[in-house]
C-alpha cells in the first residue's frame, strides 16, 4: 500500500456536481461554467441547479425561491442557545454549534436510509438549512455585539437579504449583486476538505444538520475558509502597495504563507478570482472613482507573486479578493468565512444528496508504521 498525504489526487467518490480543470483554470457546475453563472444566474437559481442536475425552469426557481424565503426565521429556541454563548464566540464556533443544534427541531435518523427513500424530507431539509444559514450569520452579528437580531424579509432575494439583516438598511443594489455572484462563486468547489467530510459524516447516515454542522468545522480552519480573514491581516500588516516587494521577499526568504496564493487544484489563476477582480474593479471605481489603499495592495501583491512564484504556478485563489470585497462592503473579518459556509451549504447540501443515492460508510485503511509485538508487563516490574 501507498500513502498519499493529505489524499492529494486518490479520488473518493464519483460526483456530477462540480468539474476542475486545473491546468486551463476552469471551473463548471453541472457543466455549465462559473463565469456564466456568477454573470448571468442568482445564488438561488445556480443552488437548484446543484441539488438537482438541471437549470430550473422559471415555475421550479419560483417555488424553490418562494419555500427559501418562507423558511428564512428561526425558532425561538434557536436565538435562546445563541443568546447563552458568550459573545467573543467567533461566528463559525456559533455556526457550528447552532446547525448542529438544528437536529433538534428536525430528527432523521430514522429517515436516513439512502437511495431515493423519504425525498420529501431530503427536500424539505435541504431547504431549511441552507435558508437558515445566512440568518444565523447575519443573526449573530448583532448578537454577538449585544443587540437584539432584525428580522429577516420576504420581499427581498437572499442576498439582499443577508445585507438588510446585517446592517439594518435597504439594500444597495450593486453591492447585493455582486454579493450574489460571491455566492455563486463559493457554492460548490469538488471534493475539498469541507465537501469531503460532508461525505463522510453522510455515508454514516448521519443527522443532514449534523453532517453540515461537521462541514462548518472543516471549513474554519485557516487553511480552508478561514484564509480569506488571513487575506485582510496581511494586506493590514503590508499597509500601503510600495511596502508589498519586501514584505513578500521576506516572508518567502522565511518560509511562511502567503495567504491567498497558490491552490492544490490550479495551476494558474483560479478562474473565480479572474471573475471577483472583474467585478470589483468595476464596482469599486463606480462606487468612488478610485479603489481603495487595500484593493490597490492587493494588486501589487498579486503582481509581485506573479512576478516570484508565477513559475511554480502559484497564483491567487478565490480567498484573496473575496475579503478584499467583504472589507469593502463594510463587513467585519469575524463573518468572512461564515459568509463562504453560507454559500457552500449549497455544494454541501448537493453532495450530501448525491452520497445517498449510492451510499457506502467511508473506512479507509492506513500504513502501520508503530512497534512489532510487545509484552505487557505490569507496572511494578517496568524499569
Amino acid at each position: 500500500m501507498q500513502y498519499v498525504p493529505g489524499l492529494a489526487g486518490v479520488p473518493a467518490t464519483e460526483s456530477q456536481i462540480s468539474y476542475i480543470d486545473g491546468i486551463k483554470g476552469v471551473l463548471t457546475y453541472r457543466g455549465y461554467d462559473i463565469q456564466e453563472l456568477a454573470e448571468y444566474s442568482s445564488f438561488e437559481e445556480t443552488t437548484l441547479l446543484l441539488l438537482f442536475g438541471e437549470l430550473p425552469t422559471s415555475e421550479e426557481l419560483a417555488n424553490f425561491d418562494r419555500k427559501l424565503r418562507e423558511n428564512r426565521r428561526v425558532k425561538y429556541n434557536i436565538r435562546e442557545i445563541m443568546k447563552n454563548l458568550p459573545p467573543t464566540t467567533h461566528p463559525m464556533h456559533m455556526l457550528q454549534v447552532v446547525v448542529a443544534s438544528l437536529a433538534s427541531f428536525y430528527p432523521s435518523t430514522e429517515y436516513m436510509k439512502g437511495g431515493t427513500e423519504n425525498q420529501d424530507y431530503i427536500n424539505d431539509v435541504t431547504v431549511k438549512i441552507i435558508a437558515h444559514m445566512g440568518t444565523l450569520v447575519a443573526m449573530w452579528e448583532h448578537m454577538r455585539n449585544g443587540y437584539d437580531p432584525i428580522e429577516p424579509r420576504k420581499d427581498l432575494t437572499y442576498a439582499e437579504n443577508f445585507l438588510y439583516m446585517v446592517t439594518g438598511e435597504e439594500p444597495d443594489k450593486d453591492w447585493a449583486r455582486l454579493l450574489d455572484a460571491i455566492l455563486i462563486l463559493h457554492a460548490e468547489h469538488t471534493i475539498n476538505a469541507s465537501t469531503f467530510t460532508t461525505m463522510v459524516t453522510g455515508s454514516t447516515l448521519a443527522n443532514p444538520c449534523s453532517v453540515i454542522s461537521s462541514a462548518i468545522a472543516s471549513l474554519s480552519g485557516p487553511l480552508h475558509g478561514g484564509a480569506n480573514q488571513k487575506v485582510i491581516e496581511m494586506l493590514d500588516d503590508i499597509g500601503t502597495p510600495d511596502r508589498a516587494r519586501p514584505y513578500i521577499e521576506e516572508r518567502l526568504a522565511s518560509k511562511k504563507v502567503i495567504w491567498g496564493m497558490g491552490h492544490r487544484e490550479y495551476k494558474t489563476k483560479d478562474p473565480r478570482a479572474n471573475i471577483l477582480q472583474k467585478l470589483s474593479v468595476n464596482l469599486l471605481k463606480d462606487k468612488s472613482d478610485k479603489l481603495s489603499v487595500s484593493f490597490e495592495t492587493a494588486l501589487e501583491v498579486e503582481k509581485v507573486c506573479e512576478e516570484l512564484l508565477g513559475h511554480k504556478g502559484v497564483y491567487p485563489n478565490v480567498d484573496f479578493y473575496s475579503g478584499i470585497l467583504y472589507k469593502e462592503m463594510g463587513f467585519d473579518p469575524g463573518l468572512f468565512t461564515p459568509i463562504f459556509a453560507v454559500a457552500r451549504s449549497a455544494g454541501w447540501m448537493a453532495h450530501w444528496r448525491e452520497q445517498l443515492q449510492n451510499n457506502k460508510i467511508f473506512r479507509p485503511t492506513q500504513v502501520y508504521k508503530g512497534k512489532g509485538s510487545a509484552c505487557y508487563l505490569p507496572v511494578d516490574q517496568r524499569g
